[in-house]
């Protein structure tokens, strides 16, 4: 029985699952973004942090699926990176909304969404993405994510349109400044990330109508600028991946309920359903 090793990257943190017979074994590594690394660079990281844990072990397959790699120059990179290390093994580089197509439908059609720290969606015929909404970014875009939901907690405090009782519960929880807020989102590295940070305070203030209000519009953002663009949303089941996704799943439901579509699942992260998907292979 082949050894498969399978990635599951951000630009953070990467997962990684080693399948050895029934053996399975996980190891963290930083994440790798290509846009910010270059192969040596890449190779240094994995060398370092992964193939050291994995010890003697060889694997005869490799499956990454990670942040930036739609784009063929970062794919390519990350793979020469990924060659070097494990000079044997069949590799495989694709990006991180292939790898929660075939997390979430497996071998099935679907439509499959991310919604983390950004958002992206796509429709998955069982083989291949057939059709992807238009990744904008967390500035233009990322309807639903975390840095968009983020930005809304933002607007909120910085024109004061929370309660009284919510400026006090903001400022006792973040102690920032208007200056220090937006010195974070126009001048400081990782606006989106920032943005994103500010996710906990809507799980914490849950029920509070103004945090319902900003949820529900971001999910309804989200479900008309992109689930209502693929027909096939009307004739099989929605999937949905991510911290936000998973941490929000109630509107989630009662969303799909409203507009009369079919919730698929709802997980937090993908490498559950890639070690499904890569064993039925």
């Amino acid at each position: 029985m082949a050894i498969i090793l399978i990635a599951d990257s951000g630009s953070t943190k990467a997962e990684w699952c080693l399948l050895d017979g029934k053996k399975r074994k996980t190891i963290y590594t930083q994440g790798i973004s290509p846009y910010f690394l270059n192969t040596n660079q890449i190779q240094q990281i994995l060398t370092i942090e992964l193939k050291s844990k994995l010890k003697y072990i060889e694997p005869d397959e490799v499956y990454y699926y990670g942040t930036g790699c739609s784009n063929p120059e970062n794919a390519k990179s990350v793979k020469l990176a990924l060659k070097k290390i494990f000079s044997n093994a069949k590799i495989l580089v694709d990006h991180d909304l292939m790898g929660a197509a075939k997390a979430l439908c497996g071998h099935e059609k679907g439509v499959a969404c991310i919604l983390g720290t950004g958002s992206n969606s796509c429709y998955y015929n069982g083989k291949k993405i057939i059709k992807n909404s238009p990744g904008l970014g967390f500035i233009l875009g990322d309807e639903g994510s975390g840095a968009y939901l983020g930005k809304k907690v933002v607007q909120y405090y910085l024109y004061n349109t929370f309660d009284p009782d919510l400026m006090d519960r903001f400022n006792a929880k973040y102690n920032l400044t208007n200056v220090e807020i937006l010195d974070a989102v126009y001048k400081h590295a990782l606006p989106n990330r920032f943005l994103a940070g500010f996710v906990p305070f809507l799980i914490e203030n849950r029920g509070h109508f103004m945090i319902e209000n900003i949820i529900e519009d971001g999910f309804n953002d989200f479900f008309f600028n992109h689930i209502y663009k693929y027909r096939e949303s009307w004739t099989m089941p929605i999937h949905f991946m991510g911290s936000v996704a998973f941490g929000f799943k109630d509107i989630l439901k009662d969303m799909c309920n409203s507009y009369e579509i079919e919730l698929g699942k709802v997980v937090k992260n993908p490498m559950d359903g890639l070690v499904k998907y890569h064993k039925e292979k």
